[in-house]
């Protein structure tokens, strides 16, 4: 599961992308200075994580990751072809989520591709060029359904009622995420791969000063995405670079709470960017090692088992699980067993999220 990073170019992507990632893609302040994607796998922080640790005493901890995707600037005309448009959308086609940026700070050193800071208007820009390939999608689709249709093919004609519904949204300026579909029309949509149907998480680059309470940019774009149930997450780009160049601990917790934050801002997009991927995190706990393991919630007993290897999804016997609550109130796992706590679930079992399992399988 991958969530890109898109946004107009110059508006801090890729120094987020260094920040989350711990990796080096090239910033700069001219566009299209990041070419080819950058791909970086990120750890998700987790506190349940380092209690695990505390109780088991292991002699490794290993944490969920997310993939992040730094992509690169879209430009107006994009959808036909302008600056990197057609590469650019074909690399967002890829994701499953998106992370998009918008400049909300003012910096005259900082070069902007329309010469004026407006993050509405860059919301705008960005939207409509992916609005206008999706329609793209459409169009070239509806030509063939509309014949297969005529011959009275239900398949045909159900695609066709949802083609039509989209067609007439993306011409509103009206992203395929705001429409409200059937489980059933839900699954014609997803075979369609529409870009502006993939969920998106609105990530405003303030200045320093901004970091904790955002500023009137931040304002005007809740404002403008309150109907797309979307989130909003305030961060100060280039003061979370300084921070993660910070090799000590106690002087990053320094630094952060200079500004007045408890946390990096990063921790809080990257668990952001887990839940808009639609993942939850489960355990497994040993003297060798305590893990978290990332599957996508409404995953089963047998699906999260073959996580770690596809032999134990095949084999699956039952799972030995532990409700992470019942784990750190008791402290361990034979005091859960004592108690009663542990739980022996089958094949059909749903996994919830924090839930400590151990897995029995026969291959």
């Amino acid at each position: 599961m991958k969530a890109g990073i898109v946004g107009l170019p110059n508006v801090g992507k890729s120094t987020l992308f260094n920040c989350l990632s711990n990796a080096k893609a090239q910033s700069a302040n001219f566009p299209f200075c990041t070419i080819e994607p950058n791909l970086g796998v990120v750890n998700v922080p987790d506190a349940r994580l380092k209690k695990l640790e505390e109780l088991v005493k292991p002699d490794r901890v290993q944490t969920a990751t997310v993939e992040i995707v730094d992509i690169a600037g879209l430009v107006k005309g994009a959808s036909k072809g302008e600056g990197l448009g057609n590469q650019f959308l074909a690399n967002i086609r890829e994701t499953d989520a998106l992370l998009h940026v918008l400049r909300c700070f003012d910096n005259d050193n900082i070069i902007h591709v329309d010469n004026s800071i407006d993050p509405i208007r860059d919301k705008e820009t960005i939207d409509i060029e992916l609005q206008l390939k999706d329609l793209e999608t459409v169009e070239k689709r509806l030509e063939k359904v509309k014949r297969t249709a005529k011959t009275g093919n239900k398949e045909a004609q159900a695609e066709l009622v949802v083609l039509l519904k989209v067609e007439e949204t993306l011409l509103k300026a009206i992203s395929v995420r705001a429409i409200e579909f059937t489980e059933k029309e839900m699954e014609i949509v997803k075979t369609m791969q529409f870009i502006t149907a993939k969920p998106v998480l609105y990530v405003c680059n303030v200045d320093e000063a901004s970091a904790v309470s955002g500023n009137s940019y931040v304002d005007r774009v809740k404002e403008a995405v309150k109907d797309e149930n979307a989130e909003v997450i305030v961060l100060a780009v280039g003061t979370e670079a300084d921070i993660t160049e910070l090799e000590d601990y106690e002087e990053r917790q320094m630094f952060l709470a200079d500004i007045g934050l408890e946390e990096a801002g990063v921790a809080r997009l990257v668990r952001s960017a887990y839940k808009l991927l639609n993942l939850q995190t489960y355990f497994t706990a040993g003297v060798k090692e305590v893990r978290a393991w990332t599957i996508p919630i409404g995953a089963t007993g047998p699906q999260a088992a073959g996580v770690i290897h596809t032999d134990f999804e095949k084999g699956f016997i039952r799972v030995e699980t532990i409700a992470y609550e019942d784990y750190v109130l008791y402290g361990s796992e034979a005091k859960v067993k004592e108690a009663g706590k542990m739980r022996v679930e089958g094949k059909e079992y749903v996994v919830k999220d924090g839930d400590v399992m151990h897995f029995r399988f026969n291959v």
